[in-house]
């Protein structure tokens, strides 16, 4: 995780602390020699541990407490510091250049911005993180049967119960009481991937919790493979098959494969789950043609797929699914008014919809990266309907 982009983490580190010290400790007030290495101390300690973290085997620490420590540290000496000089940088611009003024109000702006930048992370820690949204979505098809007029689809993604483990646990607790709040008698429930970081045995010591769960069918996602814990060859398949047992003890994975959910008429539609795609063509575990294979042409279709980049590439062409649930996104996990970091992406989180065929993006219910800001936690409610009754 750190690895990519370790250099810019040194650069976000270092540069603010030789702005700060240049414009201020070494011109106008002239800091001791006690007082220069305790300036220095919080830079030197950072740099070391991002190079720790840079050169672990793993996509991250096994114990995430040294990651979350490490989080925590960034954003009480790194983060605000970083915003003050930007802010300080460009109003020293504008003062040499435009403005032409003796006072630089970009100082004064950056101490304000710097400030909230630390309450904003220390905010999305603790109490962002613990924030749950139950989202209601009511969709319309020509296609769906009569029988299922009504039939609720309860929809979480990217649990990564590993995170959850120490104080959050009882976060872990209140998501699962907002899901069991949702059974019905027309229900079913599912999940879009990214149960575990990078071990099974962080679902396992989550059992106790996760047997409370109802009934789910539920898909892997990236972090299911253990790609990003880089085990040592041969072990991956075994680790595969350890977390397939743990989610067959909570409900069905469907591994590029369909299950035909029938009503009391006989009338029935399709759940299909395909395993995660993927942009890099060595690692691609879904099979779209599989998972398919045997369902009669123009039936209804509900896609399970984790990564939602893959809906309008593959989903459509390969299936022609009537909706597709996906996840992975997590919504950027922070949110400014209508912005957010995934947005970029193109399909971020919600609901898309293109020639009556849908999309549903949860924004998940953790993250590696224990943070949240304005992007709760997210379970959704889908309620479909039949257009002509």
């Amino acid at each position: 995780m750190i690895a990519r982009i370790f250099i810019w983490l040194l650069l976000v580190i270092v540069l603010p602390d030789i702005y700060i010290y240049l414009h201020y400790f070494s011109r106008r007030y002239k800091l001791p020699l006690w007082g220069k290495l305790l300036w220095w101390a919080p830079c030197a300690v950072m740099c070391v541990y991002t190079c720790v973290l840079a050169f672990l085997r793993s996509f991250a620490p096994t114990d995430l407490t040294w990651l979350n420590t490490y989080l925590f540290l960034f954003g009480m000496f790194v983060w605000p510091k970083l915003c003050f000089t930007i802010c300080s940088f460009i109003g020293w611009l504008l003062r040499k250049y435009v403005v032409h003024s003796k006072r630089n109000w970009g100082h004064y702006i950056g101490v304000v911005v710097g400030l909230a930048a630390f309450v904003m992370y220390v905010y999305g820690l603790t109490v962002g993180i613990s924030e749950i949204k139950v989202r209601h979505v009511d969709l319309y098809f020509d296609n769906l049967p009569k029988a299922f007029d009504g039939l609720k689809i309860v929809h979480t993604s990217d649990m990564h119960v590993g995170t959850f483990e120490g104080w959050r646990r009882c976060v872990l607790e209140r998501e699962i009481d907002s899901i069991r709040a949702q059974v019905g008698e027309k229900t079913i429930f599912c999940f879009t991937g990214d149960i575990q970081n990078m071990y099974p045995e962080e679902v396992e010591r989550m059992m106790p919790l996760l047997r409370r769960l109802p009934k789910t069918y539920f898909i892997l996602g990236n972090h299911d493979y253990a790609e990003y814990a880089k085990p040592e060859p041969g072990v991956e398949n075994s680790i595969r098959r350890k977390l397939l047992s743990l989610e067959g003890k909570l409900g069905k994975t469907l591994c590029n494969e369909h299950v035909a959910l029938t009503a009391d008429d006989g009338s029935r539609i399709w759940l299909v789950g395909t395993e995660n795609d993927s942009n890099k063509k060595k690692i691609v575990h879904s099979d779209y043609v599989r998972a398919m294979k045997g369902i009669p042409a123009n039936e209804f279709v509900i896609m399970l797929q984790h990564d939602p980049s893959f809906w309008e590439k593959d989903v459509l062409p390969k299936s022609n699914a009537d909706l597709t649930l996906s996840g992975h996104t997590h919504g950027g996990q922070m949110q400014f008014w209508d912005w957010r970091p995934t947005k970029a992406l193109g399909i971020d989180c919600g609901l898309f919809e293109k020639d009556s065929h849908y999309l549903y993006v949860s924004a998940g219910l953790g993250g590696l990266v224990p943070f949240r800001f304005n992007q709760p936690n997210e379970i959704a409610v889908i309620t479909l309907h039949r257009k002509n009754k």
